[in-house]
């Protein structure tokens, strides 16, 4: 994939927020996601940013699931992103004596964090 300095950002009307981009791929755009994931094959600059438009940023507030050294799945929130890495918090809902809180992860999201799945995250 291109380098992200080539990358053309799209920004959400009215607030103008970042809500991913559009990368060049020979006469089309390739959209990717806030978290640097790719989002369509080769589309046309509407049809990119109509795409953009659409996946949008709520995305973020799910959970989701990082994966542990050990093999264990945590369940956490993104933080804080940016292409040059992700920060992600332990979804501990408040709880003030939990260690490990944050993680940080680079760009684009790794494989061992996903979106969380159906099963109990390992968060005490």
């Amino acid at each position: 994939m291109v380098d992200p300095v080539q990358w053309i950002e799209h920004r959400r009307g009215g607030d103008g927020e970042l809500i991913g981009w559009m990368v060049p791929d020979g006469e089309g755009f390739v959209v990717v996601d806030l978290l640097g994931r790719e989002r369509s094959a080769v589309v046309d600059w509407l049809t990119a940013e109509e795409t953009l438009d659409e996946i949008g940023l709520g995305f973020l507030a799910d959970p989701f699931e990082l994966q542990l050294p050990d093999g264990r799945w945590l369940q956490v929130r993104i933080a804080e992103l940016s292409p040059e890495g992700i920060r992600v918090t332990r979804d501990d809902w408040g709880a003030t004596d939990v260690q490990d809180r944050e993680f940080e992860l680079p760009f684009p999201m790794p494989i061992e964090l996903r979106p969380r799945a159906d099963w109990p995250s390992i968060a005490e």
